[in-house]
């Protein structure tokens, strides 16, 4: 049964997923998915992450070893002690890992309580620039939600906006805010989601803003989208305000194509169109750095209160995996590890308690490996 799903959505609608997630639209930007599928062993790091990410990226380690995948990984843990180079628990030798590698996979990592440094995912997104994430939302064959056929990417800009990190007391009970948009960031970021929606075959692209009320800032990141969207008469441009995006994709997911937006509007959206198709636990992202660096990160919780309890769903990081073997250009391995992922959902015999199902991670992952 499971052998006759795999065939029959090895060419469904998950198209996003297979997309490679970072191929370069200039040299001033990343340079293509390297060609590594002569190549043995490539050297990829991983980072479990904490809670249930050490489960979960055991279950990618377990899937890639059955499909033999050409992958040496070079592991990297949380520190228990704030680096002063990097003013977080992050080590500064575990981005200079990727840095060197230029790829990788990140499992979920909650910051630690405390004061004096930074969060974990804010100070890998800055320290490895790491200028876009790249979400894609697409309807998985054979497990039913309230939307059907969803098939749309988020891109992210994610290095400034109200994430840029600066606030400030003016007075005592007044807290003041700076949301930081640059020409140089909103060009980039613009560029690589016309380049991409090409490189797809997506026929347009949405600029989400809200320059109706912050006429400076979304001001500016229309303005280079539409001189972006010069250079792409192929393409369809559009422009939505972000609260009305909200409710098309609520009333009308498939109305959207490629979406790209600052910063914080990316946060929400982005989990929204999770919403659509079952939840973080089912969608795979990759963040795109300068210099050609890509890492491909489960971007749900590190949920503790199952960590250990061997109940975890590894689909978004073996997922997200998939788009990390798209950019090194291993697509038949990709291929067959997502048909394998999809087969196991839809033929419904083995799903994760947050799939509605009774199966534990090795008895998922082990089924999955059987489907490969």
């Amino acid at each position: 049964m499971a052998s006759r799903i795999i065939r029959r959505v090895a060419g469904s609608g998950a198209r996003c997923i297979l997309a490679s997630p970072a191929k370069s639209p200039s040299s001033s930007l990343p340079a293509p998915g390297r060609d590594f599928s002569s190549q043995t062993p490539i050297t990829a790091t991983l980072f479990p992450g904490d809670g249930i990410g050490p489960e979960i990226a055991e279950s990618v380690k377990q899937v890639f070893k059955a499909a033999e995948i050409p992958i040496k990984w070079e592991e990297h843990y949380i520190g228990t002690e704030i680096d002063p180079r990097t003013q977080s628990f992050l080590t500064w030798e575990s981005l200079e890992s990727v840095r060197c590698n230029k790829v990788g996979l990140k499992g979920p990592m909650a910051t630690p309580i405390g004061k004096g440094h930074r969060s974990l995912n804010l100070t890998m997104r800055k320290e490895l620039n790491l200028y876009a994430n790249v979400r894609p939302c697409c309807s998985l064959p054979g497990y039913k939600t309230r939307y059907d056929n969803v098939n749309l990417v988020t891109i992210r800009e994610n290095t400034e906006g109200e994430y840029s990190g600066l606030e400030h007391q003016v007075v005592r009970g007044v807290v003041e805010s700076l949301k930081i948009i640059t020409r140089s960031a909103s060009l980039r970021v613009a560029e690589y989601a016309f380049h991409y929606a090409k490189a797809n075959d997506r026929e347009r692209v949405s600029a989400i803003h809200k320059a109706n009320i912050m006429q400076k800032t979304d001001g500016l990141f229309l303005e280079c989208c539409r001189e972006v969207a010069e250079k792409y008469p192929e393409i369809k441009y559009e422009e939505v305000i972000i609260d009305n995006c909200c409710m098309m994709l609520v009333k009308n997911p498939t109305l959207f194509d490629v979406l790209v937006m600052p910063n914080l509007y990316g946060d929400i959206i982005s989990d929204l169109c999770a919403g659509l198709i079952g939840g973080l636990g089912l969608t795979p992202s990759c963040n795109i750095g300068e210099g050609g660096i890509a890492l491909a990160e489960a971007v749900h919780g590190s949920a503790p209160d199952i960590a250990g309890k061997n109940m975890a769903n590894p689909t978004a990081l073996l997922l997200s995996s998939v788009m990390m073997l798209r950019h090194l250009n291993l697509n038949e391995k990709a291929n067959q590890i997502q048909n394998a992922i999809i087969g196991t959902i839809a033929d419904g015999k083995y799903r994760t308690a947050d799939l509605s199902g009774s199966s534990s991670t090795t008895e998922f992952t082990n089924a999955i490996c059987d489907n490969l």
